[in-house]
């Protein structure tokens, strides 16, 4: 699909053709977001960058705090005096400005040569040409209500005269702090129409963490779902300079405060506005000016706001539809559920941005998806393209297998012949190339035996395209989805990458591998080693404009010839996959000078032992390797946190080495021999596949309690906080050294098995 609309003057200067010639191979690869482990700057950087940055620095002052009247908002809608658009050639290809402008990566040919649109201009073209089409949709109660296009875009627009009406000011942050919804799409939009920063604040902030955000972002408004989220804004607003009013989208207010509205009433302020001043500022807006801020989680310091601009959310929801084959929706409508956070890139990308460049539907699941109620929305929605961090599938592999385990012997055994044919079947076809060979017949009789059922019961049965992305993903729970018929393509990007820059499709799919760019984005590895691992560092007009405020971080990020660095160690195949083996950030380098990648020991782990939920490989700096393990555990359906109960499956577990173990807390610090014994059999196991002796774990402990979000060791993404979980965990892993081994030689091998 192609959307056309006017191009704002003067942006056909504000280009680059072609990034510069790649040292490495080019070729082609879950969104994650980039992280560094050394201790974040926080503060503004605005004389450091005069002399290198892409704009000029905003001499703006604040505001008053009262409502502003429509001639007010006109003065608003241009651009200050002070503030002069800088000529083609004084452009550059990044800025840690808020108004600042950059130079588009514009090709010459295909989709990167394609128009620069505003968001506006894209959203207004999707509301002209899928007028009538269902935009968004959620349950209130029993009953199901819906927007079209043309009433999400108008919604939007008078959203946007409200914050105008509330004393937004241009480049000036909307902090939205909730759970998914449609009130959550309409606020960012309408932030970014009204001229401001769309701001997402991840739900599960604590209040200081939010004023973090609010404050770096400038927030002149900020959104809130309810009651319990209120009171963490109500105790940082006094030290919110710039805050003028707050809003709360769902449930009625217990309290009157001055500048505090309902949504309700919010939208009621701007509604009768005449459309001239947010029409000034719609049109004053450029392609290559930020729209939106994207917080880093922060797993390894202050967060980092990332810069997106117009051209990165419209151009990347462009390339990404047509690189994983959506259909419009005057052909037939693509369908999604809403449920990861809004904060996060991935989650916007699939459910605001992509989704609209094709006319789909967006339906929203219940605030309490993750705690169980997700695949109630996905049976009642069916959805026909689907997006799950590695948690979200690895829940779903381990309720199935609760549930295979309790059938009869008989549906079993047909289980696992289907998931074998499953399996066989889908590897020939991935290494054939998708298009070649014909299926057996073994594979029709298990697809209506068992694939079909398992879709259903999944509510994937219309869904053509599963994704995972933003954190890594075992081998073992792909190849348990591909043994029942369900590919998951895999996604890899960053927060700085504006989502996506590679996606595994049908037609290019290999196990483990992130599969290929969009179009319209380069890939190259950085000074690659002898066996092709090195930096990913990507270029496209995906490339975020920096970020704010920091000019440091900014330029860590983005090399001279403008290339991102991702951080990320990865390797081409002959193909031109792009496989990822590390992360700079992540590598333990021991004592003895050995570099060692964490991640795939980890995952070898959980693999050979699946009791694990999670493990972390400790060692940098040290004589030798340790590992602090986490036991599948049921979790608190109100809270999401882990409990002392083990889960199901892990019940079954224990059972099988004969152990009655029903808690974590029986199993914990050696307290179960025979659980004890066979997580060292598994660890074995690992150790005895290791390329070198320092590559061998030597020590580990099982903790008493799992990993989660709210206990602070994962990120909202599921992500391992490393840092975090070192300083959390920093006596244990004392202990675990206190008694030093000597590093396993010929002379001292392997315990016994």
């Amino acid at each position: 699909m192609q959307l056309t609309a006017c191009e704002p003057s003067a942006m056909s200067e504000a280009v680059v053709m072609e990034p510069p010639q790649a040292g490495g191979f080019l070729g082609s690869c879950g969104a994650g977001e980039s992280e560094s482990s050394e201790e974040e700057s926080t503060g503004e950087k605005e004389e450091e960058a005069t002399a290198q940055d892409a704009a000029p620095s905003s001499t703006k002052t604040e505001a008053a705090t009262e409502v502003q009247s429509p001639g007010a908002q006109l003065a608003n809608a241009q651009r200050p005096d002070s503030l002069s658009v800088p000529a083609a050639a004084e452009l550059h290809l990044w800025t840690t400005q808020g108004d600042g402008e950059v130079k588009l990566r514009i090709g010459d040919s295909g989709v990167a040569a394609e128009t620069p649109l505003t968001v506006d201009q894209m959203f207004a073209a999707a509301a002209e040409r899928f007028s009538d089409f269902t935009a968004l949709g959620w349950k209130d109660g029993e009953q199901q209500k819906t927007l079209t296009y043309k009433e999400y875009y108008q919604a939007c627009r008078t959203a946007a005269k409200s914050f105008l009406r509330l004393g937004l000011e241009r480049y000036h942050g909307v902090g939205i702090l909730g759970f998914n919804s449609a009130e959550w799409f309409i606020a960012d939009i309408g932030a970014i129409l009204a001229g401001g920063f769309a701001v997402g604040i991840y739900t599960t902030n604590s209040s200081e963490a939010c004023h973090y955000v609010a404050e770096n972002s400038k927030a002149n408004i900020i959104v809130v779902e309810n009651h319990k989220q209120l009171q963490k804004i109500l105790q940082i607003e006094d030290r919110l300079p710039h805050l003028k009013a707050i809003i709360q989208y769902k449930d009625a207010l217990k309290e009157k405060r001055p500048n505090l509205y309902s949504w309700a009433e919010f939208m009621e302020l701007g509604r009768n506005d005449p459309d001239g001043p947010l029409d000034a500022i719609i049109s004053s807006q450029k392609p290559n000016q930020c729209c939106t801020l994207i917080y880093t989680s922060g797993t390894t310091g202050q967060p980092k706001g990332v810069m997106l601009s117009h051209d990165n959310i419209t151009w990347t929801a462009l390339s990404t539809g047509k690189h994983v084959h959506l259909k419009d929706a005057t052909q037939s409508q693509e369908v999604v559920v809403s449920y990861l956070p809004l904060s996060h890139i991935a989650a916007q990308m699939v459910d605001i941005w992509v989704t609209m460049r094709v006319g789909g539907a967006t339906y929203f699941a219940q605030p309490d998806a993750l705690k169980g109620s997700l695949v109630n929305t996905l049976k009642e929605v069916r959805p026909t393209a689907f997006m799950g961090v590695p948690r979200v599938w690895e829940k779903m592999q381990e309720k199935m297998k609760s549930v295979g385990a309790k059938s009869s012997a008989v549906r079993r055994k047909v289980a696992a012949w289907a998931k074998d044919v499953g399996l066989q079947t889908n590897l020939t076809k991935m290494n054939q190339n998708a298009e070649a060979g014909r299926a057996p017949f073994s594979y029709q009789i298990a697809k209506k035996l068992v694939f079909k059922k398992v879709r259903k019961a999944l509510g994937l049965d219309r869904c053509n395209k599963c994704y995972t992305g933003a954190a890594p993903i075992t081998k073992d729970t792909l190849e348990f989805f591909l043994s029942l018929d369900i590919p998951l393509y895999e996604l890899y990007g960053m927060s700085e990458t504006t989502g996506p820059h590679t996606i595994s499709t049908p037609e290019a799919f290999k196990l483990t591998s992130c599969g290929k760019e969009i179009p319209g984005c380069k890939t190259k590895l950085h000074n690659p080693d002898e066996e092709g691992n090195r930096e990913i560092c990507f270029w496209g007009r995906h490339i975020f404009m920096g970020y704010l405020n920091m000019l440091d971080k900014t330029q860590e990020a983005i090399d001279k010839d403008g290339w991102l660095h991702s951080g990320d160690l990865g390797k081409h195949d002959e193909s031109g996959f792009l496989f990822i083996t590390g992360r700079i950030k992540e590598l333990i380098i021991t004592a003895g000078g050995e570099n060692i990648p964490p991640v795939p020991i980890e995952d070898e782990v959980k693999k050979a032992v699946p009791l694990i939920s999670n493990a972390m490989l400790i060692g940098d700096k040290r004589k030798f390797l340790t590992m602090l393990l986490t036991i599948k555990c049921q979790v608190n359906a109100e809270t999401a946190d882990p409990v002392d109960e083990l889960s199901p499956e892990a019940v079954e577990f224990c059972k099988k080495l004969g152990s009655n173990a029903t808690r974590v807390s029986e199993i914990a610090g050696g307290r179960d021999r025979a659980v004890h014994a066979a997580i060292q059999e598994g660890i074995n196991k690992v150790n005895e596949k290791a390329t070198s002796n320092a590559q061998r774990i030597q020590k580990w402990i099982v903790l008493d309690r799992d990993f989660s979000v709210g206990g602070g060791e994962l990120g909202p993404t599921m992500k391992l906080k490393r840092p975090v979980v070192l300083k959390m965990y920093k006596d244990p892993i004392e202990n675990l050294y206190k008694e030093t081994l000597t590093p396993l030689t010929q002379d001292n091998p392997l315990p016994p098995k």
